[in-house]
Formats: C-alpha cells, sequence, structure tokens
C-alpha cells in the first residue's frame, strides 16, 4: 500500500505541475494587453508601458511561471492585478460557498442515482424500470442551465419553498439561510449528475444479477432482490466509487455555471468575472485550485477502491 500510495502522490505533483504550465501558458497566448485592460481605455502608450513594468509583465514569461510557481509552495497564489490585492484569501472564502454546494451536490446526486438505479435493474422486465432509465436518460441530457431554470420555476416561484438567488452577506455565521440557500443549486446539479451515476449504477447491477454467485444463491432459497443485498452490493458499490472520480469534475463545473444562475459568490463565479477583467493573476490561481481539487478527489477515490477492491492488492 505504500508503494501505491508514494507512486499516486507522484503522478499528483507532475499533474499539478503539468497543469500549472497549461494554465500559465494558455493565459499567456490570449489575446489583447491586460496592462491596457487594467490601465483603462484612455491611458496613454507610457502609462501602460509603466503599468506593465509595475506589474511585472515585461518580464521574461519563464520569470514569470516560476515566480508565481514558487509562491504557490509558500501558500501564495499571488495579489490580483485589478485590486492588487492578495489573491488566497479571497479563494479561500469563496471556497466556503463552491465546496459546500459540491459537497452537497455529490449527497444528492448520490441519493438520488444509487437507490433508483438499483431499482431499474432489479426491475428491468417491468415498466417500472423502463420508466425510470428513460427518464434518467433524458435528465443526463438536460444542461444544468435549464435545469436550475426548471427548479426554480417550480420551488421558488410556484411552491416558495426555497429561495431563488443570493447568499447570506454573513455566509455561515446564518448556517440555516445559508444552507436553505445552496439546497435548490444543489439539487440542480444532484438531478444532472445523479442521472449519470443511475445509468452506471443499473449497468453494474446488471452485471452483478447475472453473475454467478448471484445464481447460486438464488438457487439455495434466496429470492433474487435478497441475493443482491446481500453478496452484490459490495461489487455495485465499487463501481460507482470508479464513476464518482470522473463525476467530480462534473460537479465542479456545473457549480461554476450554478453560481452563475443562483447568483452563489462562490468561485466559479468569481472566476469568470476575472475572466472579463483579465485579471489573469487571479484566474491562473483559480484554475489550479479547481483542477488541484479534482486531482486530489481523484487520488482520494483511488485509495479508497484500492482498500476496499480485495482485488487490486492482489495484483501488486
Amino acid at each position: 500500500m505504500t508503494r501505491f500510495l508514494v507512486g499516486r502522490g507522484l503522478l499528483l505533483v507532475v499533474g499539478l505541475l503539468v497543469a500549472s504550465i497549461i494554465v500559465f501558458a494558455t493565459l499567456r497566448v490570449l489575446p489583447g494587453d491586460v496592462a491596457q485592460v487594467v490601465a483603462g481605455t484612455q491611458a496613454t502608450p507610457a502609462t501602460v508601458a509603466q503599468l506593465r513594468q509595475q506589474l511585472g509583465l515585461d518580464r521574461p514569461v519563464v520569470v514569470q511561471y516560476l515566480d508565481w510557481i514558487g509562491g504557490l509552495f509558500r501558500g501564495d497564489l499571488g495579489n490580483s492585478l485589478v485590486t492588487r490585492g492578495p489573491v488566497a484569501p479571497e479563494i479561500v472564502q469563496k471556497l466556503g460557498v463552491t465546496l459546500p454546494l459540491a459537497g452537497m451536490s455529490l449527497v444528492a446526486a448520490l441519493v438520488l442515482g444509487v437507490p433508483l438505479g438499483i431499482l431499474a435493474a432489479v426491475l428491468r422486465r417491468r415498466a417500472g424500470g423502463a420508466v425510470i432509465a428513460f427518464v434518467a436518460q433524458a435528465v443526463a441530457a438536460v444542461p444544468v442551465v435549464w435545469a436550475g431554470m426548471l427548479l426554480v420555476a417550480l420551488f421558488a416561484v410556484t411552491l416558495r419553498w426555497l429561495p431563488a438567488q443570493g447568499f447570506p452577506l454573513d455566509g455561515w455565521a446564518e448556517p440555516g439561510r445559508a444552507f436553505s440557500s445552496l439546497l435548490l443549486p444543489a439539487l440542480t446539479i444532484g438531478a444532472v449528475e445523479g442521472a449519470v451515476i443511475l445509468r452506471f449504477t443499473r449497468s453494474a447491477t446488471l452485471s452483478v444479477l447475472d453473475a454467478d454467485h448471484l445464481r447460486t444463491a438464488a438457487a439455495v432459497g434466496l429470492t433474487r432482490t435478497q441475493a443482491l443485498l446481500r453478496h452484490g452490493l459490495g461489487s455495485v458499490a465499487l463501481t460507482v466509487l470508479a464513476v464518482l472520480g470522473v463525476q467530480i469534475a462534473g460537479l465542479l463545473v456545473g457549480a461554476v455555471v450554478v453560481e452563475q444562475v443562483f447568483s452563489l459568490p462562490g468561485i466559479g463565479r468569481m472566476l469568470v468575472t476575472d475572466v472579463g477583467r483579465r485579471d489573469v493573476t487571479k484566474v491562473q490561481s483559480e484554475l489550479l485550485v479547481l483542477t488541484g481539487l479534482v486531482l486530489l478527489v481523484g487520488f482520494a477515490v483511488d485509495v479508497v477502491h484500492r482498500a476496499l477492491d480485495p482485488r487490486q492488492r492482489e495484483a501488486t
């Protein structure tokens, strides 16, 4: 296990390094002059040149990258080119909205996807199973923006059960209001991602139902449902766990979109704003933080999957 952790840890570090290079290089090849955007359209060429020097944009690109990546190892994500303030505290504050939103969305996706996926497999030869599979396929194809607007129309406008937009100014100092503000956005992401998990769960359950050990269990007196609950759910859980490593990225991307729809002050909304302002330092740090979160979740899923699956432990 130690060898596995060291290997995966090295891959995580290499992945972050490669991601930082791609993010940094991509932002530097975009058209437009960052100093001109920051200075404004009325600024003179001399003012723009002076600002470019102050911001360090006149230095070689390699030097700029090394300064940025060196700061990351010290926990310093640099300063905003627009506000001149440090980036790290603001990102931490925004993550206080985005991470709970992603966590609640994941719970909603699992609660919706796993039980209904198993039920759809058990009822595969009945009308109920076909209906569940069809609805899941339809929901999975719905864009997150549309799903959000539909849920707002239902729960916020028609039923008036949940707030349509916004987040408390005091944040989690008002836990009840903060939680209720995230319920509808989390349900929006969870419904779409849960439909995808449902389809994978159904497929995994169907494979388990046709396995020899479940047929043997059924032959000694258990019903197919009892055999599945006693001897098959472990295999289904491993499949769902493997899928989660990919779906987490979808949850974070969905959070970026949903934060715009529901006016949530998370890192996704901040990212969109900073892209429009060409605040390169903040954008590259925000993208790297999001990428790092995805890689960390993938690392955790790999470790848990290996710990739970005896076949992987025996393979090495």
